[in-house]
Parts: structure tokens; C-alpha cells; sequence
């Protein structure tokens, strides 16, 4: 179908500052995504507290606020612009968790603010962690055992009775780059980490789950359009196994140990995923752990907007994911959309034309 004409403004939330576990990638999704809109005619009001970047440039967006990234200056910047859509996914986790706090506080609604890409359902599937883990379970896919907690006490029960062993995971939700995460070797650094976990996710929710370490870790690139068309961008393979953030691991893309079947298991396990999550439009992150000596592939997370990894997977594939994932939102489909860098005719046709390598060493 062609593009919305029901939207003339649409709101971008950008990341914010560079901090720890999140850097340039997001100013680079962000400038792309506001370039396309601006291309299809649309309005792009910017809002990001970081001045220092790219897409704060006055080019980029028609209207730009350097302003802190809360929902007080938020709700005054609405007021003010009165955009007809919120576009959460290409500002990393800062504009997610953002987005989701604009909604839950019933600010979209009151000034009628669709959010377009991922719905709040949606967002809230892929980024609570217990929640992802039943939706998991119901369509078949294989799950670390795990269990969501809010409470010391409740973690300690769950670590005796439902997990067993040590070492043990402990992940918080709704936090960026593993923060406040990390691996517990006995009983008082599990009570340690917990404890941290639970101060630092805003839900104060924390996953504590068997530890998958050595195992390998894959990841996967998939963009799925309002069609239902998916289609898989780029599979990226880290080199080191599990047990150490993806961040800081060289990746290689694409993914050069898996077997076709693997392969294929992994792809109809992503678009499974995309699908039950409920993206609508856009790109996710999908995460895979294999285990080398029985082939045991259990999901670990997903990530339901533009990551880290998905600017990777453009450097290494030359597929602008986030410029396309901003004409998904608008109302585009892959089969109408083609990829200018790669000079291929379709972007759904793109799967099958990697023929590139990229191995990526972090600092």
C-alpha cells in the first residue's frame, strides 16, 4: 500500500547522551529514519537532549528540541507541536522506555499521538522478560529455565527449587546493554546482584535464569512489514560464547558456523518471534544461544526496535534497516521499497544477495 496520508507530523525521541552501552549507533539509525520521513513529505519534530550529534543537525528534522528526555518537557513538547505519530524504535532503549512512559501515563491518548512501528503491547512483549518468556513457550520455541522476580526472597526460592545450580544469570528489565546484570558463581553474589538488578530496572523486575555460558550466541536481523512479510537482513555470529555482552564480543556477519538446517531452524524461529511479539513494521533484534555439544538452540531475548546491532548489519550489508524501517512505519511494504545501496530491485528480495563478510572488534 502507499504511504499514510492520515500523518503530516510524526515525533522522533532520540537517545540521548553517550553513555556505556550506548553510542553513535542510534544517531546514525536516527538520522536515516528522519531523512526518509522528510523524503515522503512528512513533518519531523526531533526532540534529544545530546546536541552533539548528527541528527540535531538543522537538515535533519524540520523542527528540532534540545531538551531533557523526560515526560514533563515531553508532554510540553506535544502540546506545542501536536504530532499525529510517535515513531519509538530508532532512538535505542532511552526513547523505548521514553515512549512507553509517555503512553502509560496516558499522554498519547490525551492528545490523540499514534504510535506508529511497535505497539505499546508489542514493546511491552518483547521487553518484559517473563512476558517474552511465556510468549516463548506458547508458540513452541526452547527457553533457558528462568523466573521473573521482584523480591530477594523470591529469587532465592527460585534459584534453590527451579534453577538448582550455579553459576546463575541475573538480567533486570527494561535496561540497556546488560546493565545491572551479570553472572552469580555463589549464594552472596547472587544476593549482591539481585539486589542491584532490582534498583536499577525501572519495573523493578529482575530475570534470573540457568546459565547458558560457553554456549554459542547468535544474532538475527529481521524486518517484517504490514503485509506480514518478513524477511531476515543479516545473521551475525559472535565470536566469543556466551558469557560475554555482545557489546563487547567481536561479531562477524554474517554467521559463519551454523549449518543450513541450523540456519533455517533459526530464520522460521525469528519470524515466529517478530510475530508473536507483534512488531508490526520495522526491525527487531533477535538473540540465539546454540548449544555446541548436543545443537540445543533456546531464544535468549529480542529486542523490538532498531539496536546496536542492526548498524552493524547495515555497515556490513549496505541495507540502510533503519532508513526502511521508517517507510515500514509510514505504510510501505518490502515488496514496494528498494534498497538504493545495494541496487537490489525489491527489499524482500534482499535475503538471498549477501555475499559480504564483516568481522567487528569492540574497544
Amino acid at each position: 500500500m502507499p504511504k499514510r496520508t492520515d500523518l503530516e507530523t510524526i515525533l522522533i525521541i532520540g537517545s540521548g547522551p553517550i553513555v556505556i552501552g550506548q553510542a553513535c549507533e542510534f544517531d546514525y539509525s536516527g538520522t536515516q529514519a528522519c531523512k526518509a520521513l522528510r523524503e515522503e513529505g512528512y513533518k519531523v519534530v526531533l526532540v534529544n537532549s545530546n546536541p552533539a550529534t548528527i541528527m540535531t543537525d538543522p537538515e535533519y528534522a524540520d523542527v528540532t528540541y534540545i531538551e531533557p528526555l523526560t515526560v514533563e518537557a515531553l508532554e510540553k513538547i506535544i502540546r506545542k507541536e501536536k504530532p499525529d505519530a510517535l515513531l519509538p524504535t530508532l532512538g535505542g532503549q532511552t526513547a523505548l522506555n521514553l515512549s512507553m512512559d509517555l503512553n502509560s501515563s496516558g499522554i498519547l491518548e490525551k492528545y490523540s499521538v499514534e504510535m506508529i512501528g511497535a505497539k505499546p503491547e508489542a514493546i511491552e512483549k518483547g521487553e518484559a522478560r517473563e512476558v517474552f518468556k511465556q510468549a516463548m513457550l506458547k508458540i513452541g520455541m526452547d527457553v533457558a529455565r528462568s523466573a521473573t522476580i521482584n523480591n530477594l526472597e523470591d529469587a532465592l526460592e527460585a534459584a534453590d527449587n527451579l534453577i538448582g545450580e550455579f553459576p546463575i544469570i541475573i538480567r533486570p528489565s527494561f535496561t540497556l546493554g546488560g546493565s545491572g546484570g551479570g553472572i552469580a558463581y555463589n549464594r552472596e553474589e547472587f544476593k549482591k546482584m539481585v539486589q542491584n538488578g532490582l534498583e536499577i530496572s525501572p519495573t523493578h523486575e529482575v530475570l534470573i535464569e540457568e546459565c547458558l555460558l560457553g554456549w554459542k550466541e547468535y544474532e538475527m536481523e529481521v524486518m517484517r512489514d504490514h503485509k506480514d512479510q518478513c524477511v531476515v537482513i543479516c545473521s551475525i555470529e559472535n565470536f566469543d560464547p556466551m558469557g560475554v555482552h555482545t557489546g563487547d564480543s567481536i561479531t562477524v556477519a554474517p554467521a559463519m558456523t551454523l549449518t543450513d538446517k541450523e540456519y533455517q531452524l533459526m530464520r522460521d524461529a525469528s519470524f515466529a518471534c517478530i510475530r508473536e511479539v507483534g512488531v508490526e513494521t520495522g526491525g527487531s533484534n533477535i538473540q540465539f544461544s546454540v548449544n555446541p555439544k548436543d545443537g540445543r538452540m533456546v531464544v535468549i531475548e529480542m529486542n523490538p526496535r532498531v539496536s546496536r546491532s542492526s548498524a552493524l548489519a547495515s555497515k556490513a550489508t549496505g541495507f540502510p534497516i533503519a532508513k526502511i524501517a521508517a517507510k515500514l512505519a509510514v505504510g510501505y511494504s518490502l515488496d514496494e521499497l528498494e534498497s538504493n545501496f545495494t541496487k537490489i530491485s525489491r527489499a524482500q528480495d534482499y535475503q538471498s544477495a549477501l555475499e559480504n563478510c564483516l568481522a567487528v572488534f569492540s574497544n
